[in-house]
Order: structure tokens, then sequence, then C-alpha cells
């Protein structure tokens, strides 16, 4: 079923040589009118790399004038084409290669709303990608998406040129595609009692049999994921299938519990590795996956491995004595680098999260780097090929917009914004290693995406804003311009029946974040007594009292972190009159985010001698899962130049996060 209709044109002329200007300011003029007679290039989503536009409009009749022209690819680039559109002559498109070909159809499908619009302003456009990959990530694995809902996002991803479907095919919480020798993968840990992935998390975590009453699952077989593939080619996507080592393989270890370091099913997560006939299980089920999947790259996960076992086991601890291994890291190393070789044996590669940097990185391996950009470039210092995807820009299951307002997500906050303003070629990058940044991809984990219409949402409009980012040159993209874009085609999207955020009612930023504010202890000194969490430094000794408040989520660079109490005390640089003291805590169950037990506030003047002027308790039950924002202060009348503030941690033993020590 083609959700997103493409207009077929068909023609020939004689090529055009290319001319390379950019008018990026008129692109930006006939945005801001309020209403243009004809439609141009301004509407296209990933903006062009060269526009030009022309006098004049060319109107569509019943047979258009197209015009189709390939020629050498020292012309014009794979994946690239010339547009051009005449008042007398037509439309000619230029192209190197059949993806060339498709993407400049998708340029005036979007021109002319599919074929909706018959008038079209005259241009030309220039347009290549900046990055070879484009990718989207769909987790199968926590919530199954039907065979359906996988083709109507690819056509989605086709209209925005995104190139590369991941799909992240086993976890723990189901095995997805059907392995011919061994069946118990789809007859058993493909299903679960309960239907929702936080039922299942929270019970005991067990499987059922196919068929058992009220079993929640399901999986692909051969002939539904070659179907899938056959689909994908047509419209330019190859599609990457994961299968997760050595972690996050507890459905495996149910079924087949020889394969973990215990033997009994339900104890282990890991592969045990020392294990002989792990690697002639996980040869055999790739062999499968390779027959299938005809990608350049097999994505071998490789993240969150937990290891404990590994450190007790037997056959581990030979298999380390024997290869000389130091550690339980060079252990995972191991495995890897003996999978990628096997991979490499069959005309493969293999691609796996940045944790399979640890203890040493395979040969020719490729890195999605997911926890910040470091391991990414790491990777690419070292050699290797890099799709970049930090959290903090890349991760669709945060919150689009106010959490209150929002269906239920992991946490955090991640606008459209966020997700376009990512810029993949940092500074610190070495210059001669750039080639080795191969693109970008967002992901969507499904942990909280029951539904499929849930899960549309979290993806559009801000996989459109990844699409424009892997694909547009950094100086032509523009925040203000890509948002009246990209309402114009939420309004398509919605027409063609897909489930899409509300760009145009968008909440925004927590109000208290807006401003500055100003207060008594606003550029003072602070001492700290306990250690600031490395991953949350925020703005480091500055940060309680910059009068930047905390937004919606603790990763926004404003909120302060601790796995500790927080002992802090501010230096006002004089006795002065204080009449409140107070500081604001966030509490987010799912990734450990807690209040503090209780508040401690003490106020001295020579910074000897404290007296507490109050205790607060918390209120906030820790049961408590949505996102929760609470004030611990008091008022008061007195006089003090040092102000401490102790928050006590949570019996959870989480995380604590305050952004500012207001005093007034």
């Amino acid at each position: 079923m083609n959700h997103l209709n493409i207009v077929n044109f068909v023609g020939l002329q004689n090529f055009i040589m290319m001319k390379k200007r950019i008018f990026l300011s008129v692109l930006l003029i006939l945005l801001s009118l309020p209403f243009v007679m004809a439609q141009g290039p301004e509407v296209v989503i990933p903006v062009p790399a060269e526009v030009s536009v022309n006098k004049g409009t060319y109107r569509f009749r019943k047979n258009p004038k197209i015009r189709m022209v390939e020629v050498a690819e020292d012309s014009i680039p794979s994946e690239s084409y010339r547009l051009e559109i005449h008042r007398r002559k037509g439309i000619t498109i230029t192209f190197s290669d059949s993806a060339g070909r498709y993407y400049a159809l998708q340029t005036l499908n979007q021109m002319s709303a599919d074929g909706a619009i018959r008038e079209l302003q005259c241009c030309e456009i220039y347009d290549c990608p900046r990055f070879p990959y484009r990718g989207l990530h769909f987790d199968v694995s926590r919530h199954f998406r039907s065979v359906d809902f996988l083709k109507k996002q690819m056509d989605a991803m086709a209209m925005f040129k995104m190139n590369r479907m991941h799909i992240h095919l086993t976890d723990a919480a189901g095995w997805r595609m059907q392995i011919d020798a061994y069946p118990r993968l789809t007859q058993f840990a493909a299903w679960r009692p309960q239907h929702t992935w936080k039922e299942w998390w929270a019970g005991d975590r067990h499987y059922a049999d196919e068929g058992a009453p009220d079993s929640y699952g399901g999986y692909y077989t051969k002939d539904e994921l070659r179907d899938l593939v056959s689909y994908a080619r047509a419209r330019h996507i190859e599609i990457i299938p994961e299968i997760e080592m050595p972690s996050h393989s507890e459905e495996v270890l149910a079924a087949y519990p020889e394969l973990g370091c215990s033997g009994e099913a339900y104890k282990d997560s890991d592969f045990c590795v020392g294990n002989e006939e792990v690697f002639r299980f996980l040869e055999t089920v790739l062999d499968e996956v390779m027959e299938v999947f005809p990608s350049e790259y097999i994505h071998i996960g490789g993240d969150e491995a937990g290891k404990q076992h590994w450190k007790t086991c037997p056959k581990c601890q030979q298999r380390m004595q024997e290869e000389g291994l130091k550690d339980v890291d060079e252990l995972q190393s191991y495995m890897i680098k003996r999978i990628a070789r096997y991979v490499e044996s069959k005309g493969r590669k293999v691609i796996g999260w940045d944790e399979i940097l640890d203890g040493g990185l395979a040969e020719g391996a490729a890195v999605m780097s997911w926890r910040g950009t470091e391991g990414g470039i790491a990777a690419m210092e070292m050699g290797h090929d890099v799709v970049m995807s930090p959290g903090r820009y890349c991760y669709l299951d945060h919150a689009q917009d106010a959490p209150f307002k929002e269906p239920e997500s992991i946490g955090g906050y991640l606008p459209l914004d966020s997700v376009y303003v990512y810029e993949p070629v940092e500074a610190s990058m070495p210059a001669d290693r750039i080639h080795h940044l191969k693109g970008v991809q967002a992901n969507l984990w499904s942990e909280y995406i029951v539904t499929d219409a849930h899960a549309e949402y979290m993806y559009w409009p801000r996989a459109i804003a990844i699409a424009e980012t892997a694909w547009s040159l950094p100086e032509n993209k523009d925040l203000k311009g890509f948002r009246q874009r990209v309402l114009r085609m939420l309004e398509r999207l919605r027409a063609d029946g897909y489930s899409t955020f509300d760009l145009q009612n968008e909440y925004g930023e927590r109000r208290e974040a807006l401003a500055v504010a100003e207060h008594l202890a606003k550029g003072c000194k602070v001492i700290y007594g306990k250690p600031v969490q490395q991953w949350y430094p925020a703005s480091g000794e500055t940060t309680f009292t910059d009068g930047i408040m905390g937004g919606w989520t603790y990763s926004d660079g404003k909120w302060q972190g601790f796995l500790s109490d927080i002992d802090v005390t501010i230096d006002l640089g004089s006795v002065k009159p204080v009449q409140y003291v107070g500081g604001t805590f966030m509490q987010l169950k799912g990734p450990g985010v807690f209040m503090p037990r209780q508040i401690e506030i003490l106020v001295s003047e020579d910074g000897v001698d404290y007296e507490t002027i109050a205790l607060i308790e918390n209120d906030v039950p820790t049961s408590a899962e949505e996102l929760t924002f609470r004030s611990f202060d008091t008022s008061c009348d007195i006089r003090a130049r040092y102000v401490r503030y102790h928050a006590f941690r949570s019996i959870m033993r989480g995380f604590l996060f305050l952004d500012e020590i207001v005093v007034k």
C-alpha cells in the first residue's frame, strides 16, 4: 500500500550544464510571504543544496512536459539530481542513478503537493545529500509493529529522502524474526503474558507459548521480511537488521538456557562467551538474517552488557585465560571481534552501539554513537566509520512538548527545535577523519510507546528534522523557515492518515526556564561539600547561582545532578538581610530521579557558627511515576552572609537534580 503517492513522470531532454549559485535569501523571502501564487522550492524538505528562482510559472496540464536525462556520475554524484522548471520547456530532471531520479521526483511531489497544485514557480534546483546515511530506528521488540506499519513509515521516510531503516528485531521483551534452526525463538521467546512492556517489566518477565490465551507478541516470517526488503528497495531504503549481543538477550536465554552462564532459564541476560555453542547459535542466526537482508551492515547491538556472571563463570574465565584477556571488557571485545570476522567472511560489515569500543574495537566495525558523541569521535580517530545518534538530540522517545500535556514517554524533553539544531560535525573532529562520519540516525525506543498511532506521533515531525540535518548543508538550514515548511507538511501527513504531533499548538519550554532569575545569591560563590555527578555538571560551580532555572528535563544542561546528598554553601559576600531561601527539585521515577527525603537550610554570619532555620520533609511519594517539580523553600527574617543548603538523598538511592538556589 502506497500511503504517499509518487507522481510518475516520463520524458527526455539533453543535459543542461549546472549553475552553482545559491539563492537562499530568495527562498527566505518567499517563505515570509503570506500567499504565493505559484508554489516553488520554498516548501521543499530537506532544503535543497542550491536553488535559483526564475521569472514565470509552469502550469501542469493533463500530460505535463517531463524530460528525464541520465548522465555519468562524474557529472552528478550518486543520489543527486538537477530539477529545472521552465515556463515553455516544462520540467527536466537530470540524474546519474535511480536514487537521484527518485529524489528529484520527491522534490517535485512536494512542490506540487502530490499533484494537487498545478502551477509551479519556474526555478532550477541542484541537490545532493550531505551524508550517505540518513536513518530512522524502529524498536519492534518492546512492542511489535506490523509490516504495514513499517511500510507506511517508509513512505514518509522516502518523501524526506531518508535511506536507512534500522529495525531492532531482538531484545529481552521479544524476539521478532523467524529463525528456522531455532524455532523456540518465535514459538516461545516472541510472546509474553502481558500486553505492555511496563506490565511485563514490573512482573516476573516470563514468556509464553505461541497461541497461549491472552499472550501478546508476534514475529515476522522470512517471506514477510523479504517483502519488506523489496518494498524498501523500491524507495531506495536499506533495512539494517539488529540482533542484540551479548546482552539484552533474556528472551533467547529463556528459550535456550544452555547459552547462558548459569544454564538456567530466567537467570541470565548476557550470552556465555566461554561457551562455543553460543558462537554456533549466533553464526547460524546471522546466516539466516543475511539470507533475508542484503544490507551492507548487520547491527549486533553490544550495548549495556552487565558482564557480572562472566566474572565467576568457569567457561568465561577459562576463555579469558586462554585468550590472554585481562578483564570482562576485553572478553566482550573478543566476542564482538569474532562475530565481526564471521560477518566479514560473508561479505558484510558489523555496526554496533558505542559500547563495542570497550576492550578494543573490531577491525572494520562501524560505531553508532548514542552515549553522546565522544565514542563516535574516538572511533573516527581510529579510522572507523561512524553514525551519530546522540541521545540528547536524536532519541525520540523523550517528550516533544511540556510533559504534563503529552502522552506517556520515558521522560525528558526533546522538542523539534532541539532536534533541528544538532550539528553532527564538531570542531574537535580531526579534519582528515571527517570522511568517516557517515551520517545521522534518530531512535525511538518503545518501552512506553504501545500503539502504532503513538509511535507515529513521536516520529513526526522530529524525524523530519533529522532528515534535513542529514541531507542539507548546515549553511542552508534555518529554524524559522523549517518550522513553516514543517507546519505545511504536517497537514499533508495527517491528510494521508498519519498521527502527528500538533506543532501549531506547541506549549514549549517550562515557563520558569525562560527568564533569568534575579536574587541576592545571583553570581555569588558556591562551596561544594559533595561531588557533582560527572555526567550532569551543568555550568559547574556557577550552576546554583547563575539565575538560570531548569527546564522540563534534567539533561538540558541547567540541572546539576548528584548521586549523593547535595551539601552546598553560598557566600553572599557580606552580611545581608535574608527573607527567603529555596530550591526546586524534580522527580521522574523511570530513569531513577527522585526528590530529596529532607532539606535542611542553615545560615551563618561568620561561616563558623550555623543556625538551622528550616527542616523540610518531602511529601512526593517515591512511587509517583509522573514528572514532578517541587520547591523546598522557607520564608524567614534573618541576617546572614553564608547560606547552607543540604538536601538528603532519597532512600531510593537515585539521582538528585537541583537547578538554582534562590535567596531573597
